[in-house]
């Protein structure tokens, strides 16, 4: 029976992609087809090949399913901005619309465990008054937020939470990310977010010198999801 979930963060650069690697890697590890989207990305790189974004690419190499590039990460943009900023500088519209038959082409997939990866946190902008968010609320996903674990993040989780709940949408998961392995109190501050956030948490992820899919993996509780 396929799974399918819309992984999204606390900020920027708290650790979403290694973390939705790691998952898929898991489900892998237990026998499962994996499938997997990025549906907007900013500052990727020129190759022959067109754009391309080291998250998008380290999800793809996550998928078990034949998946080409463009169909993982249909809209990209070089500049390491913003994606709604990017994409009005390259004079594409970027809605929800834009966005939504290319991801549901790949839950159309039916993999066993599929992820759809946000950009950034909750509430990143798109065009007009559309949100990422909204993207999430149109495939009518379960969420797991990725909580980068560093001071402030109990504000930063907790209103993630929040925001969507409101959105009508169920968390179902979340990962603590030790972005900051010398954070003061850190244990406090994990049995406060365990809490506080209603759902379970899927694993602790230490600051790993290497943090490979399969390296994260490790930390991670994949069943706590069924």
């Amino acid at each position: 029976m396929s799974a399918a979930y819309f992984i999204t963060g606390t900020d920027t650069d708290v650790g979403k992609t290694t973390v939705a690697a790691g998952l898929l890697h898991a489900a892998r590890q237990a026998g499962k087809s994996t499938a997997a989207g990025k549906p907007v990305a900013s500052g990727c790189e020129v190759t022959p090949r067109g754009l391309r974004n080291a998250d998008a690419l380290a999800l793809l190499a996550e998928c078990s399913l034949p998946l080409a590039y463009a169909e993982v990460n249909p809209l990209a943009f070089e500049p390491a901005i913003a994606p709604h900023l990017a994409a009005r500088e390259a004079g594409v519209a970027l809605t929800v619309q834009a966005l939504l038959k290319p991801m549901q082409h790949i839950l159309d997939k039916q993999a066993d465990f599929t992820l759809i990866e946000g950009a950034g946190g909750w509430r990143v902008p798109l065009a007009d008054q559309d949100n990422l968010s909204d993207l999430a609320k149109a495939l009518q996903l379960p969420v797991i937020l990725v909580v980068g674990v560093r001071l402030g993040c109990i504000n930063h989780a907790l209103l993630s939470a929040e925001a969507i709940a409101r959105d009508g949408l169920p968390l179902v998961g979340w990962v603590a990310n030790i972005i900051d392995p010398k954070t003061s109190r850190l244990e406090e501050n994990l049995a406060t977010l365990a809490e506080r956030l209603p759902a379970p948490c899927l694993g602790r992820v230490p600051r790993l010198k290497q943090p490979t899919a399969e390296a994260v993996a490790e930390y991670l509780q994949l069943d706590l999801l069924d």
